[in-house]
C-alpha cells in the first residue's frame, strides 16, 4: 500500500515489477495517513487523500507499506495506526526508495533503494515521472 503522495505511484511500480517477476498479480492500494499524523496542528491544513484497499482487504495478508523517503519514522507510525483501522494483516513490511537516517522512532525499513546519509537540515526530494516528468533524487 502506497503512502500518498509519492509512495502511491512507487507502490504501483513496485507491484507491477513484482508481478512481472513472479507471474502473479500483486494487489496495490493507497493509505491516507493525514488524520493519523502527530503534527496536524503544526502547519497548514492538509488535504485528505483517498484510501484504496485492495480487493480482498488486508486481513491475514502480507502488507508492504511503500513510501519515498524514510526520515524520522513519524509518517510510518501514522501509517501503522491507519492500517490498524482497516484490518489485521498477517505481517507488515516497509519499502522505501531513500532512507536518510535521523530516526525519532524505532522504525526500520525492510527494503531500501538507497541509503543517503544527510544532515538534519538538508532535504531530500524524490522526483517521479508521474508528477515531475522525470525520475530522480535531489538533495538540498
Amino acid at each position: 500500500m502506497g503512502i500518498p503522495s509519492r509512495g502511491a505511484p512507487l507502490a504501483v511500480r513496485l507491484g507491477g515489477l513484482i508481478g512481472e517477476f513472479s507471474g502473479r498479480e500483486v494487489p496495490v492500494g493507497t493509505l491516507d495517513i493525514t488524520l493519523y499524523r502527530d503534527d496536524l496542528r503544526r502547519g497548514p491544513t492538509r488535504p485528505l487523500a483517498a484510501t484504496k484497499v485492495p480487493d480482498g482487504g488486508i486481513d491475514d495478508r502480507l502488507v508492504v507499506l511503500v513510501d519515498d523517503v524514510l526520515f524520522s519514522g513519524r509518517t510510518i507510525r501514522a501509517a501503522l495506526d491507519a492500517l490498524r483501522d482497516l484490518g489485521r494483516p498477517r505481517a507488515v513490511q516497509l519499502a522505501v526508495l531513500v532512507d536518510r537516517g535521523h530516526r525519532e522512532l524505532p522504525i526500520r525499513a525492510d527494503y531500501v533503494g538507497k541509503n543517503v546519509p544527510t544532515a538534519r537540515s538538508e532535504e531530500v526530494h524524490v522526483l517521479l515521472r508521474e508528477f515531475d516528468d522525470r525520475d530522480g533524487v535531489v538533495l538540498r
